[in-house]
């Protein structure tokens, strides 16, 4: 089974950057990440779009979502950058298909324009972004999601909706990347979310690296394809995984002792796969059997260490190739 793959570059909003003093020097070695994924077999770079730090907010470096794209683009030569995901709330849609149009052309057709409904209730408000209900959230996401689709692939495009509307805006250029950019929409909800990755999506991103969460999704999005007349196998299944990867008979708690920082080893392995290339690389076999065929990794402590992400590059990508 083949599959493609990228990784987070730290970005600050997982308390990745804290052991940095100097915000330069924090831009800085998240540019050396990017570098260096660049220099591999990585397909991509990732970023979140979040204003404040998890698992809690805190006074700490989160850099900007968009801003940061367009200068990794730029520090890269031939990776795709993607973000996973934009935030519907922080944008008007006209405003995020430009904004994506104009990066896809400095990235010379890489970017993987990531989009979703957003969740962090705490930034919304505290960036003077209204929190509305579920509903409505999942209202405006429906119709933000077609007037990108709209403002990439129409040159005089007109919608009128509860929540969004537009009328003839130019979009030039529409970006390098033809058709348009690639539209990768994050999230699993089973009415809205993946009817909407069968209608406009190149991509996916569902399950959360669990095999049977991830099956399940992936039939559901099967049947909306089937449904909306679109093939099933023209859209990229991408799930997510935090993998450490180590060598047969490390001290575990010594290796990963820059990447916990205060966090306990036991803490650590909940929310990390741990092991060594043949472990994880049977974890990633799981995925793949379940459907998916692009796996994107948050690898802790790379602003520190490049070595887990060469040892993933070299022990269990060619696996997968």
């Amino acid at each position: 089974m083949t599959a493609r793959f990228g990784v987070f570059v730290p970005q600050g909003w997982r308390m990745d950057l804290t052991e940095i003093a100097d915000p330069v020097e924090q831009y800085e070695a998240m540019t050396a990440v990017a570098k260096a994924a660049d220099a591999g077999p990585w397909d991509s770079i990732w970023v979140f779009d979040h204003f404040h730090t998890v698992p809690e907010p805190t006074q700490n470096t989160t850099f900007e979502c968009w801003t940061i794209t367009s200068t990794l683009v730029r520090d890269t030569q031939r990776i795709n950058v993607g973000q996973m995901v934009g935030c519907n709330g922080y944008r008007h849609p006209a405003l995020y298909a430009k904004i994506a149009s104009t990066v896809d052309v400095a990235a010379g057709g890489r970017l993987y324009a990531g989009f979703g409904a957003g969740w962090y209730e705490h930034e919304w408000k505290a960036y003077g972004y209204e929190w509305t209900s579920l509903k409505d959230r999942m209202g405006a996401f429906r119709e933000a999601t077609e007037i990108i689709y709209k403002m990439w692939t129409e040159d005089a495009p007109v919608f009128n909706g509860k929540y969004y509307s537009i009328d003839k805006p130019y979009n030039e250029p529409k970006g390098a990347r033809k058709p348009h950019p690639s539209f990768w929409i994050g999230g699993g909800g089973e009415k809205v979310t993946l009817r909407l990755v069968a209608k406009f999506g190149d991509a996916a991103n569902i399950g959360g690296g669990n095999p049977e969460t991830f099956k399940h999704k992936a039939d559901i999005l099967r049947q909306h394809c089937d449904r909306e007349g679109r093939n099933y196998d023209d859209i990229i299944k991408s799930t997510s995984i935090n993998v450490f990867p180590v060598e047969k008979g490390a001290d575990l708690e010594k290796v990963t002792a820059k990447a916990r920082g205060r966090t306990s080893l036991e803490e650590f392995n909940k929310n990390n796969v741990i092991g060594t290339a043949d472990e994880i690389s049977a974890q990633i076999e799981e995925l793949l059997e379940a459907g998916a065929d692009y796996l994107i990794t948050y690898i802790p402590g790379v602003a520190y260490d490049h070595e887990p992400l060469h040892r993933f590059a070299s022990d269990v990508i060619p696996r997968f190739s």
